[in-house]
C-alpha cells in the first residue's frame, strides 16, 4: 500500500522543466532511491517532497495528509512534516557537543527534558556514538560526522527519512560501511527512505526499488535486479552497470559488427526492431561476455589490446573490427595476453538504436 504519493508533480524554473509530470507511490518502510546524472531532477524532487521547493503543479501526500498542492493553495512547511533529513555536507554544529547536536531539534520542539534525554541517548546508541556524546563533532571522522547527522534525524522519530547524496564525501570503504548502517537503522525503526544518489552501486545495495531519471522524466521504476536485467531503454542500460555499445550494421540482410568482414553468429542476430535501422548498437556488459574457443559457432573473433589486473577481476579491452569493448573475468579465469587473438561469447546481448 502506498504511503508517499506524488501526483502529477511538475517543477519549472522559468522556461526549464526540471521535473515533468511525475507520478510516484512509495510504500511505508520502503527504501526508494532516485538515481540519475546531475541535472536529472532527483534533488529537485526530494526538495519538493521535503517542502524546501514549491511545486509548479501537482500534489504531495504522506499517508492521508496533503502536504503540498498549488491548485488547492495548501502548503505544510518543512518543520511540520516530521521528516528526517541528511545532506551531502556534514551539517553539524562544531560549537555544540555531539549530544547537543542530536538534541537540538528536540529542544526547538520544546519537548520535556526527560523525553529529550531518552530520544537523544537512543539515537546515539543506534549510531554507535554514545561514547562520543560529550566530544566536539570536529574531532570525528567524516563518517562520524555523518552519523551525528543521522542520529539527529532519528531523534525526531521521523515518518520519512530524506537522504541527499549523504555518502558522497566519504572514502569508498567508509561509504560501504555506512550503507549497511543506514539499512540496519531502517529495519530497526521502520521509516520510509527516499534516497538521492548518482552512485548506482549505492542505489543497488540499499534500495527496494529504484527510479532512474533523465532530464526530469522517469525512465524506469523497478527493483534493482529488474532494472539491471531488464533495462527499459538504452539510457537505463548505459547508466546502470558497466556497458559496451558496439556499432553494428546490415549487409545483405545479415548483421556485421562495423569494420568486420564476417557476419555475427546466427544466435547473435539482432531483434526484429533493428531491421529498420541502418546502423545500431550491440549492447553488452563486460561481466556477461566469456572467452570461448575458435571452434565455437557462437564465438566472435577479436584481438586483446589491453589487460589490467583489478584485484578480483581482470579487465580486458578487445578490438573487433574498428570497435573496442571491455570484458571482465575473475582473476582465476584469466586466459589471454595482449596482442593475442581471442573469441568472445556474448551471454546476454541487447540491441538498441543509436542515440539521435
Amino acid at each position: 500500500m502506498s504511503y508517499i504519493r506524488l501526483v502529477n508533480v511538475t517543477k519549472r524554473f522559468g522556461n526549464v522543466t526540471a521535473v515533468d509530470n511525475l507520478n510516484l507511490e512509495i510504500g511505508k518502510g520502503e527504501c526508494f532511491s532516485m538515481l540519475g546524472p546531475s541535472g536529472c531532477g532527483k534533488t529537485t524532487t526530494l526538495r519538493m517532497v521535503s517542502g524546501f521547493e514549491d511545486l509548479s503543479e501537482g500534489e504531495v501526500w504522506v499517508g492521508d495528509r496533503l502536504l503540498s498542492s498549488p491548485k488547492k493553495h495548501h502548503y505544510v512547511p518543512p518543520e511540520n512534516r516530521n521528516f528526517g533529513m541528511v545532506f551531502q555536507a556534514f551539517a553539524v554544529w562544531p560549537h555544540m557537543t555531539v549530544y547537543e547536536n542530536v538534541a537540538f531539534p528536540l529542544r526547538i520542539r520544546k519537548l520535556p527534558e526527560s523525553e529529550i534525554e531518552k530520544r537523544t541517548t537512543d539515537a546515539l546508541k543506534s549510531t554507535n556514538l554514545l561514547q562520543a556524546a560529550e566530544d566536539s563533532p570536529a574531532s570525528l571522522s567524516g563518517g562520524g560526522k555523518q552519523r551525528v547527522a543521522l542520529a539527529r534525524a532519528l531523534a525526531i522519530n521521523p515518518d520519512v527519512m530524506l537522504l541527499d547524496e549523504p555518502l558522497s564525501s566519504l572514502d569508498p570503504h567508509l561509504r560501504e560501511e555506512m550503507r549497511f548502517e543506514i539499512k540496519d537503522l531502517q529495519r530497526k525503526y521502520g521509516f520510509s527512505i527516499i534516497y538521492v544518489t548518482h552512485d548506482q552501486s549505492e542505489a543497488m545495495a540499499l534500495s527496494d526499488r529504484i527510479m532512474v531519471m533523465k532530464l526530469g522524466v522517469v525512465q524506469q521504476i523497478d527493483t534493482p535486479l529488474n532494472i539491471y536485467n531488464n533495462p527499459a531503454n538504452r539510457f537505463v542500460f548505459s547508466f546502470i552497470g558497466l556497458s559496451n555499445f558496439t556499432n553494428t550494421l546490415w549487409k545483405d540482410g545479415v548483421a556485421y559488427i562495423q569494420g568486420t568482414d564476417k557476419p555475427l553468429p546466427a544466435t547473435l542476430q539482432p531483434s526484429a526492431a533493428m531491421h529498420q535501422e541502418e546502423i545500431f548498437s550491440l549492447a553488452s556488459r563486460p561481466g556477461e561476455i566469456e572467452f570461448t574457443s575458435s571452434t565455437d559457432p557462437n564465438g566472435v573473433r577479436g584481438l586483446v589490446t589491453r589487460k589490467a589486473f583489478l584485484g578480483e577481476i581482470v579487465d580486458y579491452q578487445i578490438k573487433i573490427g574498428d570497435q573496442s569493448l571491455r570484458v571482465q573475468l575473475g582473476r582465476r579465469d584469466a586466459a589471454h595476453e595482449v596482442d593475442e587473438t581471442c573469441y568472445l561469447h556474448f551471454l546476454r546481448p541487447f540491441w538498441y538504436a543509436l542515440d539521435k
